[in-house]
């Protein structure tokens, strides 16, 4: 390991408006936004859920991710290593899911509004199929 400090790899400033970015569907079934993405080593996108909505579950190949619900709430399922755990994430919570872990997550069926999660992926989302692999879950997806 070198002792010579990282130089900065210049990038242009960028902002981004989740009410403007496209809407993509991610392989577990939630609505994306994606915002931004810098220098290879992380994006930025919006996941939203409708009220009662349950994602099929998943696990990534290359990639972990830090989740922030920003509005409504629901249900996280993650088993990695022959643990497991669920939590219900509400607005400001923050979680993790670190490489290979299984998880799924379903929004509040009485919620006012969408459970929205704000989410940094390392590295950036490389958009290829096999990135995203099926899990058995917890609870029955009900997105096709």
């Amino acid at each position: 390991m070198s002792d010579q400090p990282v130089q900065p790899v210049h990038q242009p400033f960028e902002s981004a408006e989740a009410g403007d970015a496209p809407v993509v569907t991610a392989p577990d079934g939630a609505v994306v936004r994606p915002l931004l993405v810098l220098d290879g080593r992380g994006s930025l996108a919006v996941f939203e859920l409708a009220p009662g909505q349950v994602l099929r579950a998943a696990s990534h190949a290359t990639v972990q991710e830090l989740w922030q619900v920003t509005a409504g709430g629901g249900e996280l399922w993650r088993r990695q290593d022959g643990r497991e755990a669920t939590v219900r994430p509400a607005v400001g919570t923050a979680v993790s899911i670190p490489l290979g872990t299984s998880f799924q997550f379903r929004a509040d069926p009485d919620g006012d509004g969408p459970l929205r999660i704000t989410a940094v992926t390392m590295p950036p989302w490389p958009g290829t199929d096999p990135e995203a692999r099926p899990e058995q879950g917890r609870w029955q997806a009900t997105v096709r």
